[in-house]
């Protein structure tokens, strides 16, 4: 399953159709989607009020595909609050300490409950 790789290259699509990729961290949810944590100013979150379609395939860290790796079609769902902690708390999982480090901020917000964070996540559910 696409959710098991390490690194995942995520594509996105303008307007205009052009596909957008870039590489993302990625963690099964156990319902059959997967997810990811963003910034809700990122421009994939912008496409993504577009175009739902995504695609996901194996990359490395820098985003260059696994030589023949298959493309994984899907469907994408920006979300927040309780169903961003689900996203973090699966990429925490397994991604361990780094995720922790990196996701700092987001886990301070939940703890005051103040200000609204500007983060978010992409589920990801995979079409047949």
């Amino acid at each position: 399953m696409i959710a098991s790789e390490k690194y995942v290259s995520f594509t996105t699509f303008t307007r205009s159709g052009k596909a957008k990729s870039l590489p993302v961290w990625i963690a099964d949810l156990g319902d059959g989607t997967c997810g990811f944590t963003t910034d809700l100013n990122a421009w994939k979150v912008k496409r993504l009020s577009n175009d739902h379609n995504v695609t996901l395939q194996p990359c490395n860290i820098r985003g260059v595909i696994k030589e023949g790796s298959e493309i994984v079609h899907g469907t994408a769902q920006v979300v927040t609050d309780d169903e961003f902690k689900r996203v973090l708390k699966a990429i925490n999982a397994k991604y361990g300490l780094l995720s922790y480090l990196i996701h700092f901020d987001f886990r301070k917000w939940f703890r005051k409950g103040s200000e609204k964070p500007s983060t978010a996540a992409i589920i990801i559910s995979m079409n047949s």
